[in-house]
């Protein structure tokens, strides 16, 4: 077992230690969890985020699968509704594209369908986003492809603790969920407590303030922090977290404390996220705003190849 899977505790680790550590925690606590995906098993995953796991919980836990992602995503909807907690890996988000008929049809539907007897608790991950050079057919985040669908939660840790407490919540959880990690944050370090629980629906204020909110998800979180430290206005910024269901409560609360809301996504502004936020802000304190609400988006285009015009096209 590669030294980084954690014993109880706090460690400072990388991001994608911190996902490697979540599965194997749940494996040991859950031996109805199993984990495949393209290169998961014998090559450690594609970006490392399933090291060691071989070695401990063997090949019938964690496998390696054919190039095949509307095979394998449907044989995880097959075996959680069989007793089963399936992990699946997706090597980029957009390669869920061929098998979003098993998740969003099948797999977010079954509880509805069967008016309750079947329930389908699998996991599906996914890297996604911007900022390595990966071009327009490998660098999206495309939350919108699964946020409108009811029956299934989206969630987005934006660094190691809530990647691997978030993480572990997803396992546990008794529906499908969701789980898109922030690539270029893969290599982060952070200190994770594996003590810490944190839910499914409940964002984090991660900086206090009271003259600005600010809205994020995933690495915007991170690019939120930077830029609240050089702006010289006292903001407040919160970690959304979780997509599908938002914290509405968390949100509210600090918008009507300072009455001004920006929000920060790194996908192109048709059909973001942060349209629904945007939204039901607007509505709830349109008498109160000090300001209208802002969305600070990508622009309506594929992310460009050339690394200095990626770096222009991701909010900076």
């Amino acid at each position: 077992m590669a030294e980084q899977l954690l014993e109880s505790g706090t460690k400072e680790i990388r991001f994608r230690q911190a996902i490697a550590t979540a599965l194997a925690d749940e494996m040991r606590a859950d031996k109805s969890v199993m984990i495949f995906g393209e290169d998961v098993a014998v090559a450690e995953g594609p970006f490392k985020t399933s090291e060691g796991l071989l070695q401990e919980f063997g090949p019938l836990r964690v496998r390696d699968t054919p190039i095949s992602e509307m095979a394998f995503t449907g044989a995880a909807v097959g075996a959680a509704i069989m007793g089963m907690r399936p992990v699946v890996e997706i090597m980029f988000i957009e390669f869920l594209g061929v098998a979003l008929d098993q998740l969003v049809t099948e797999g977010a539907k079954m509880r509805y369908l069967s008016n309750g007897q079947l329930s389908v608790p699998m996991v599906v991950r996914a890297s996604v986003g911007g900022g390595l050079g990966f071009g327009g057919q490998h660098s999206l985040t495309l939350e919108n492809w699964v946020a409108a669908t009811p029956g299934l939660k989206v969630l987005a840790p934006s660094d190691a603790q809530s990647a691997y407490s978030l993480l572990r919540a997803a396992i546990q959880d008794p529906d499908p969920v969701m789980f898109l990690e922030s690539r270029v944050t893969y290599a982060e370090r952070g200190e994770v407590d594996t003590n810490l629980k944190m839910e499914i629906g409940k964002a984090r204020v991660v900086k206090p303030g009271k003259d600005l909110t600010i809205v994020a998800l995933g690495q915007m979180t991170n690019v939120a922090r930077a830029a609240a430290e050089t702006s010289g206005v006292d903001i407040e910024i919160i970690d959304l977290c979780t997509i599908v269901p938002w914290d509405k409560k968390t949100v509210f609360e600090s918008v009507k404390k300072t009455g001004r809301l920006v929000v920060v996504e790194e996908q192109p502004q048709s059909g973001g996220w942060g349209s629904e936020v945007v939204a039901a802000v607007s509505a709830e304190f349109f008498g109160e705003l000090k300001a209208a609400p802002i969305r600070i988006t990508c622009p309506n285009v594929p992310v460009p190849y050339n690394g200095g015009l990626e770096a222009r096209f991701l909010p900076n």
